[in-house]
């Protein structure tokens, strides 16, 4: 036998061994039992010169055999272990397997990566630990995810991503219909990651319920803000875990949310003594009940209350009057259960003595005798807003603004009683703090014929808007610039009866220089008003906005650019500009223009390139859409030489 095998003696057999280094690579070439006697010569090798075969489907059943067979209790172990945050997010990467595993381990569990203490000291052990933990809980990075990318799959790597660089601070999902969506799976992975998570916003999220909110809970206890909107399956039993686990919570937003009703509510307001602003919108089971425990509970530090479309009456104003000791801004809209009753006793309370800010929409209940008694009750109101409420007359507007001595802003939107009368009537009542008011598509505001009162001017008064009241016209504005010499910011967009000779009137009796000019849909103004606003005014205004003044050539341009040193913001949309008007301003060495918007000016050329390269050297912004005048050629070479102009075409 050792003749047959070249056997000079010297060489042993090897009992009950393996000729490879790795027993699992024997299968690749032989099926050999275990106690096989297996000879093997370890100086020589095999002459072959032929490539070896290997045999495909013997190749790939093997190579599967790797970490993955170990059971998921083994790599949990595994991950546990693993050093660092780049080391587990390099992991995370290998599959979704591998993922999912390393976003469900908290991040208490993972193993102290200094173990060995004979290298480092146990000082510095303790420092490296502290370091991480501050790294780890600072919160601050913010993600968003949006649309089909909203899956739980990106929540799982984020949370195990987010956890090394900073910790996650800001958390926004707004889902889709799709069938891939979040679930409570991410939020379970977001809660085991994200310990440092402070904003938690879900919109659109209906495979998102109880479940989910309470993983957050479990974990996330230094939350401050929580929006839930469009959330069906989120019920009062995640919205009390919610309060019962973070106490921290300051801010709270529900909208569109069927099953979230007073319990969730009474337990915001027992276990949050720091809530300071709370927004409920379209919430049908909210009621008296909820709203009435809540504002008492938090009565000494309740700061913001919006409360919209809810089937709340009188009682939760009664509520709001009395217990809202630190309110200083509230909203409300569309109650419809509220009635005139609801905001006399708000008013009638003495509660809300911070009160700064007042919104009041689609509310039948706001008559002239409920808003006397709030002026009356609040007597820190700034701002007050009405829109939309039908109710209220010139009487009721001017004794509201009698009462309220501290008002600043007046903005009245669709409130069709008021007439001239309210409004003449609020400038000479409202003492010497009014500084800005405001009607919007008031279509009770037109020229009266009738001789008005003689009144004193407001001379508080810097800034008047009067848009879209199509029967407003140049009497009206013939008496506001008597009654407003020191306005400085204008807005009578959309004043089709307006016309050179109203403005004009206005022009001349403003003494402090107008600062703000907004005309855009003042069809009937020429150039004639124009050129005066910047002879009288030119030296100090700053925003001049023109769109659809069809009217306004390029004289009106020649003594823009005269006149207007500091003018920053020019909108010539939809004017009859030509390319000479672009030129004049080009011309102008004072001017310099930072937004300039042509939009719609078809007689606007290519021609007007070399001056517009010109105005590039101060202008930011550039809007040339729709004006078919200008080449594409000359939009890429502007685009090419006004680098730093953001350019619309």
């Amino acid at each position: 036998m050792s003749k047959l095998f070249g056997f000079a003696g010297s060489d042993d057999f090897f009992p009950g061994g393996s000729i490879y280094e790795n027993p699992k690579e024997a299968g690749l070439f032989l099926s050999l039992g275990r106690h096989v006697d297996v000879y093997f010569p370890p100086s020589k090798r095999s002459r072959i010169s032929a490539p070896f075969v290997f045999n495909q489907e013997s190749f790939e059943q093997k190579k599967q055999v790797s970490i993955n067979v170990l059971p998921e209790e083994c790599l949990f172990e595994i991950f546990k272990r693993l050093p660092g945050g780049e080391e587990r997010s390099a992991c995370a990467c290998v599959s979704k397997q591998w993922l999912t595993l390393l976003s469900n381990i908290h991040r208490d569990e993972f193993c102290n990566k200094n173990t060995n203490l004979s290298v480092k000291s146990q000082d510095e052990i303790t420092g490296d630990k502290a370091e991480d933990q501050e790294i780890e809980s600072c919160g601050d990075l913010s993600r968003s995810l949006e649309g089909k990318k909203a899956t739980d799959v990106r929540l799982s790597a984020i949370a195990v991503g987010t956890a090394s660089r900073g910790g996650l601070g800001k958390l926004m999902i707004r889902g889709s219909n799709s069938a891939r969506t979040v679930t409570n799976i991410g939020l379970k992975a977001i809660s085991h990651g994200c310990p440092s998570l402070r904003v938690l916003s879900l919109w659109n999220v209906s495979s998102v319920g109880d479940e989910g909110l309470c993983e957050i809970a479990k974990r996330c206890h230094l939350l401050e803000k929580l929006d839930l909107s469009l959330c069906p399956a989120i019920s009062d039993k995640g919205l009390a875990a919610i309060a019962r686990s973070c106490p921290n919570l300051t801010d709270i937003t529900l909208e569109s949310c069927s099953n979230i009703g007073n319990e969730g509510l009474q337990a915001i307001g027992k276990c949050c003594p720091n809530l300071k602003s709370v927004s409920i919108k379209n919430c049908p089971l909210v009621g008296d009940q909820g709203i009435a425990s809540l504002v008492s509970s938090t009565s000494d530090v309740l700061e913001k209350v919006k409360l919209q479309t809810l089937t709340i009456t009188d009682v939760s104003l009664a509520v709001i009057g009395h217990y809202g000791k630190a309110v200083t801004d509230l909203v409300l809209t569309n109650l419809p259960n509220v009635c005139e009753r609801g905001f006399w006793v708000m008013g009638n309370g003495h509660g809300l003595q911070k009160l700064k800010s007042f919104t009041v929409t689609s509310c039948q209940g706001a008559t002239d005798t409920g808003l006397e008694a709030v002026a009356k009750g609040c007597p820190n109101l700034k701002q007050f807003c009405l829109r939309k409420c039908l109710y209220i007359s010139d009487s009721g507007l001017v004794s509201f603004c009698k009462a309220a001595g501290s008002l600043e802003s007046l903005h009245l939107e669709e409130c069709h009683r008021i007439t001239q009368y309210g409004l003449f009537g609020v400038l000479s009542n409202s003492g010497a703090k009014l500084k800005a008011l405001a009607f919007v598509y008031c279509l009770g505001l037109k020229d009266l014929n009738l001789g008005l009162p003689v009144v004193s001017p407001c001379e508080s008064l810097r800034s008047l808007s009067i848009r879209n009241c199509p029967g407003f016209g140049n009497s009206g504005l013939a008496v506001l610039g008597q009654l407003c010499p020191q306005l400085q910011h204008v807005d009578f967009s959309g004043l089709e009866g307006m016309t050179d000779a109203g403005f004009l009137s206005l022009l001349r009796s403003t003494e402090a220089g107008l600062v703000k000019v907004n005309l855009s849909g003042c069809v009937n103004l020429t150039d004639k008003a124009v050129s005066t606003m910047a002879e009288l005014h030119g030296w100090t205004l700053e925003v001049v906005n023109l769109e659809g003044c069809r009217m306004i050539s390029d004289s009106g341009l020649v003594a823009i650019g005269e006149n207007c040193p500091l003018l920053s913001d020019l909108d010539i949309s939809r004017c009859a500009i030509t390319d000479f008007g672009i030129a004049s301003l080009a011309l102008a060495d004072q001017l310099n223009l930072q937004i300039l918007s042509v939009l719609g000016c078809s007689y606007v050329s290519d021609k007007s390139l070399p001056a517009l390269v010109k105005m590039g050297e101060t202008l930011l912004g550039l809007n040339l859409q729709h004006c078919n005048g200008i080449s594409s050629s000359t939009v890429d070479r502007l685009v090419e030489q006004l680098w730093r102009c953001d350019i619309l075409s």
